[in-house]
């Protein structure tokens, strides 16, 4: 099916490349290929998935500015049906460098849509900000995902992003959609999480996932080791969240049943 799904919120420290990680492992133990394309300077989906972006050959970067082919720049984790199209520093100035290209906001979709039909999904872990690479993010994507951390402050900036993604909409990608808002860091003994979750469900209502990522220290700590949670601690909280969340978006697409299937034959 090739579905392209971008995470995005310019708010740093959200969930983002968590999110990107952890969802993308989930897709591929549920036996679904799944890419997970760094689109974020700070090359921490790369980190987090046990490469150095220093030694990395070839990045979205190349792949952008320089049209080298996505096939040279991917490189296979240590997962069954997970890849990676990494990031590197570099892509700071790539900003800079494509002002002058011609259509500069569709430098991504023309490096990805040429092996979009070659996984069941990519997952692009977009930077923290609404700057050129995050539009290229969403010109290329067929969905968003946006997190939203349980905090004070939680809707700042907000609509800002909403006002983003309905102007590509409008301009750049028709077809955008918003797959969902998830709320992220959770943690229910504290009384404003729960309000937050409540006052973004009364606003948003249908577009809130039913998933909420909760606060665990599985999810903070996998990054270090360069592995997904759900291959750390398979039973925390964090990873049957991320696990649970792949599913509503596999039953949202249609595919639960496949994925049903799928683990029948596991078992």
């Amino acid at each position: 099916m090739g579905k392209i799904i971008a995470i995005a919120n310019q708010k740093g420290g959200v969930g983002k490349t968590t999110t990107a990680i952890n969802l993308a492992a989930s897709l591929a133990v549920l036996d679904f290929k799944t890419l997970i394309v760094d689109a974020d300077p700070q090359a921490n989906s790369t980190s987090g998935l046990g490469f150095n972006p220093k030694e990395i050959e070839y990045s979205i970067y190349e792949c952008m500015v320089e049209g080298v082919i996505p096939q040279e720049a991917i490189v296979e984790t240590n997962f069954e049906n997970l890849y990676l199209l990494p990031s590197h520093i570099d892509l700071v100035g790539a900003e800079i460098e494509m002002i002058n290209l011609k259509n500069r906001e569709e430098k991504m979709k023309e490096a990805l849509w040429p092996i979009k039909e070659d996984y069941d999904f990519v997952i692009i872990d977009c930077s923290p900000s609404l700057g050129l690479i995050t539009i290229n993010s969403l010109t290329a994507a067929d969905s968003v995902i946006v997190p939203v951390q349980c905090e004070y402050f939680a809707l700042e900036g907000l609509g800002k992003l909403l006002n983003t993604i309905k102007i590509i909409q409008t301009r750049l990608n028709t077809n955008l959609a918003i797959e969902g808002i998830l709320l992220t860091m959770y943690d229910m003994r504290v009384r404003l999480s729960n309000q937050v979750v409540n006052e973004v469900t009364a606003h948003f209502k249908h577009m809130v996932f039913n998933t909420i990522i909760p606060r665990n220290i599985r999810l903070s700590e996998s990054p270090s080791y360069g592995v997904p949670t759900i291959a750390q601690d398979s039973d925390s909280k964090g990873a049957v969240s991320y696990l649970n969340l792949a599913r509503e978006i596999l039953s949202k697409n249609g595919l639960l049943e496949q994925d049903e299937q799928t683990v029948r034959k596991a078992n």
